[in-house]
C-alpha cells in the first residue's frame, strides 16, 4: 500500500476539520478529525525529518489552524481554512515529503 504524503494528511485535516464542524454543527468532532490528522502527519514529520522539523511542522498546523480564525473574518471560512492547509501542505511536502 502507498504511503500519503504528509503534506495531503496535514491538508485533509484542516479542510476535514472545518468541513465535519460545520456540517455536523458538532466543534468538538471537527477538533477530533483535526487532532488525528495532525498526529498521523506529525509521526510521518517525524520520521521523513526529523524531530526538530517534526516541532516545527507541528507548531506550523497548529499556528495555522489558530490564523485561519482571524483570516477568515477578512476573507471568508472556506477561503481562509484553504489558504492556510494549502501552506501547511505546501510546507510540509517542502521540508519532509520532497526528500522520498
Amino acid at each position: 500500500m502507498a504511503k500519503v504524503p504528509s503534506a495531503v494528511i496535514a491538508a485533509s485535516g484542516l479542510v476535514g476539520g472545518y468541513g465535519v464542524a460545520r456540517w455536523t454543527r458538532q466543534r468538538p468532532l471537527g477538533g477530533v478529525v483535526l487532532a488525528v490528522a495532525g498526529a498521523a502527519a506529525a509521526r510521518q514529520w517525524r520520521q521523513q525529518a526529523g524531530g526538530v522539523a517534526a516541532g516545527a511542522l507541528s507548531a506550523a498546523y497548529v499556528a495555522a489552524f489558530a490564523g485561519s480564525h482571524p483570516l477568515a473574518k477578512k476573507v471568508g471560512a472556506w477561503p481562509a481554512v484553504f489558504g492556510v492547509a494549502g501552506a501547511v501542505g505546501l510546507t510540509s511536502w517542502v521540508v519532509a515529503d520532497r526528500r522520498g
